[in-house]
């Protein structure tokens, strides 16, 4: 039992021990862990100072760096504003030189107008004294000769008469004498102006711009997709394409002859190889402009050597190459512009003139119809500056512009070629316009112009070319005549289709007459 007792102390003895020392070791954990938590907490309070320094320095440098950024604006807008000031004192002060100057000139006009009402006074009473002074001259003079004003006035003109009877006859013989001379070139225009009044009809041509194509497959190829191909085409050429509904039929429409006939051959071309895109357009267009321009060269060539006339130069060529592309109411002008040579030379040959002359004023009196597309004017005025730059004889020149009536004829060559071209042509109705619808375009150009308030008649001459209007005096003066003949040439482009150009001539004409009795 003692044993037992004792065995039960020392377990309480040893149990207290080892509750002891672990009491003792897990303090000193506790203390332990302790401190490194506060050194810890340390740190990481040393840390977060830091990393808020860095912010706060970077923030900082931010801040600098936009303001340095903000003030560089502000001093560049004050620059721009003290520059605009700058330029509006400049201003103000030009508007205060111009207004004082504007001040000086209406006073120097006050001092003038004052001036002028003075001598305007002067003027007029000089005026009636001058009036009274003549009127007491006649009045002395008349006392003096004891003759009346009708009686001083018949022997006045009684010593004239007496004066003048030696010199008519002198008058007479010297235009007898100059008539004599002038007889032979009189008979000569009788005989060009008889030529003029005959002109035989004869046929016209006529040309159509269209390519053919074998079928609707091609066509759709031709439009592309949404339209490119035909688009791009258009846009190469400077062209307008047609496509219908018209069969194996695509129509090419251009006011140019010569483009059109480029983008009439560009299509054939591309239909007959199949391949039609955009590159391939531009390729075929420059490749067929090359050689139009080089058949443009041979054309001309070939007309001059037909005409006998190798010397002409060398840039009325191709003008005469596009001629053989033009067509005027259906008929080929370069054929026509030939067809007027050879009747010049003719008629020139029986007249005893220059035949060859003649010929090349008839070759070249159409050639303006080759430039008139890109030029403003008449073909009769581009053709003959045209020529006056390569010094043609004036014969040309004035066949050139004169040829429908536009300006004087100075040589018997014009008249020929007018004659020739009244001939070939066969004006009116003998070309593709018909006779009614000739008439018919004359009868619109002459109703427009009725139309006006103060035109009594009007009258189209030259082919439709120009048209004379008689204003009626009474209700107009020149400067509405002025004003009404531009608004006929107005009225005409607005409502009226034609070639080329309308010459507008408003006269008004007063006529006084008395008998005497």
């Amino acid at each position: 039992m003692d044993y037992v007792v004792g065995l039960l102390i020392g377990l309480v003895a040893g149990a207290a021990g080892l509750y002891g020392v672990l009491a003792f070791a897990g303090r000193s954990l506790i203390s332990q862990a302790k401190i490194t938590a506060e050194q810890t907490a340390k740190n990481t309070t040393l840390e977060a100072e830091t990393k808020a320094r860095e912010i706060e320095i970077a923030a900082q440098q931010k801040q600098l760096k936009a303001k340095e950024i903000i003030d560089k604006e502000l001093a560049a807008s004050r620059r721009k504003l003290e520059e605009h000031e700058m330029r509006l004192d400049k201003r103000e002060t030009q508007v205060d030189r111009k207004l004082d100057t504007l001040t000086v000139k209406e006073r120097n006009l006050d001092d003038l107008d004052a001036k002028l009402a003075k001598q305007a006074k002067i003027v007029q009473q000089q005026e009636t004294e001058l009036a009274d002074l003549l009127k007491e001259e006649r009045n002395r003079l008349l006392s003096i000769t004891n003759l009346s004003p009708e009686s001083a006035k018949d022997m006045l003109l009684g010593r004239i008469e007496n004066e003048c009877r030696g010199e008519v006859g002198q008058i007479v013989q010297k235009y007898v004498a100059q008539a004599e001379e002038e007889g032979k070139g009189k008979a000569r225009q009788i005989i060009l102006q008889s030529i003029q009044r005959y002109a035989a009809e004869q046929t016209a041509d006529h040309t159509v711009s269209a390519v053919n194509i074998p079928d609707d497959a091609m066509k759709g190829r031709v439009i592309g997709r949404e339209g490119r191909n035909i688009r791009a085409f258009e846009k190469t050429t400077g062209v307008d394409v047609i496509i219908d509904d018209t069969p194996g039929v695509v129509v090419v429409s251009c006011f140019d002859p010569v483009r059109r006939e480029i983008a009439r051959i560009t299509l054939d071309r591309l239909v007959q190889d199949g391949r039609i895109h955009p590159a391939r357009i531009e390729e075929i267009c420059t490749l067929v402009t090359t050689e139009m321009e080089e058949n443009l060269i041979k054309i001309g060539k070939a007309a001059l050597e037909e005409a006998h006339l190798p010397n002409l130069p060398r840039q009325v060529l191709p003008l005469l190459g596009r001629l053989s592309f033009r067509t005027s109411y259906g008929q080929n002008v370069l054929k026509h512009s030939q067809e007027v040579a050879y009747l010049a030379q003719m008629m020139a040959d029986e007249l005893g003139l220059d035949g060859e002359l003649a010929r090349r004023a008839g070759l070249l009196h159409d050639i303006g119809k080759a430039m008139d597309h890109e030029q403003e004017g008449g073909h009769p005025e581009i053709g003959a500056a045209f020529l006056k730059k390569l010094n043609e004889p004036e014969a040309v020149l004035n066949a050139a512009a004169g040829h429908h009536g536009d300006v004087q004829a100075t040589t018997p060559y014009t008249i020929l070629i007018m004659a020739a071209d009244a001939i070939s042509a066969s004006r009116p109705g003998a070309r593709r316009e018909s006779l009614e619808r000739y008439i018919k375009r004359l009868k619109d150009l002459e109703e427009v112009c009725t139309g006006f308030d103060g035109v009594r008649q009007a009258y189209a001459i030259q082919a439709g070319r120009e048209v004379r209007v008689i204003a009626d005096a009474r209700m107009l003066d020149d400067r509405t005549s002025a004003k009404l003949a531009r608004d006929i040439s107005k009225k005409i482009e607005a409502n009226l289709t034609y070639p080329g150009e309308i010459k507008v001539t408003v006269l008004r004409e007063v006529r006084s007459v008395e008998y005497a009795r």
